[in-house]
């Protein structure tokens, strides 16, 4: 037969290293999970309430990585990325916000964009660990929601709100891909008209090229107004 459990007693001093312990494991986890700050970016300058934001990702978006047994690793620039940044920096805020760790994303950055269009750089630091994955989390960016854009090869794997994205081809390296070039008569609308909500146009083009939809809109637009002219001067003869 197996003896009765004795009822030991166990020291208050233990107990409450027990607890100060698990408690400190708890915050070094939460730390890890989440974000450093609740408001990842400063705050806008008044005169620039109006502006838009365009989230970047940094990998296979704007840059891609590979090893070589002959040469290591080696950071490639998507073609047409810095006239992309210059071009945009005239109407939208830009940040890149990567899962990478800082000190891979910073010397990229540097040399990526030596014409500092892009104002903020975030990196894994900055984001949201959930089941084994680290997420662009788009609330904590201290930004109007509806003013939000995030561009990504992978956007609608690696963001927390995927009623902001623009999922891109991933790039790996295709030295004829015009991706980014192909977003700019799109995104410079945005940038000129702003609409009252960025997420509902999105979600508009769902299912579709936002690029080749754009354009497409847009002759059919102008074939319209083209058609009302033409009938205006019918009318007033």
């Amino acid at each position: 037969m197996f003896s009765p459990l004795l009822k030991i007693p166990v020291p208050a001093k233990l107990v409450e290293l027990y607890l100060d312990l698990r408690r400190l494991t708890e915050e070094q986890v939460r730390d890890y999970s989440e974000p450093l700050s609740d408001k990842l970016l400063p705050d806008l300058h008044p005169l620039e309430q109006h502006v838009f934001t365009i989230v970047l990702d940094l990998s296979e978006t704007l840059v891609y990585s590979d090893w070589k047994r002959d040469r290591g690793w080696r950071t490639f620039k998507r073609p047409g990325v810095e006239d992309f940044l210059e071009h945009l920096a005239q109407f939208f805020e830009i940040i890149v916000y990567s899962d990478q760790q800082n000190m891979y994303v910073d010397p990229i950055v540097d040399r990526l964009d030596s014409k500092q269009c892009i104002r903020y750089r975030l990196s894994r630091g900055a984001t949201k660990y959930v089941g084994g994955k680290h997420y662009r989390d788009l609330s904590m960016l201290n930004r109007d929601s509806s003013r939000i854009i995030y561009i990504s090869g992978n956007a609608l794997e690696s963001s927390l709100q995927p009623e902001n994205c623009v999922e891109i081809k991933p790039w790996k390296g295709d030295v004829e891909d015009t991706t980014l070039l192909d977003l700019i008569p799109f995104l410079e609308y945005v940038g000129k008209h702003r609409p009252a909500d960025i997420r509902t146009v999105l979600a508009s083009y769902q299912g579709h090229d936002i690029a080749k939809e754009f354009i497409e809109r847009s002759k059919e637009h102008h074939r319209r107004m083209q058609e009302q002219k033409q009938t205006g001067r019918l009318w007033r003869r």
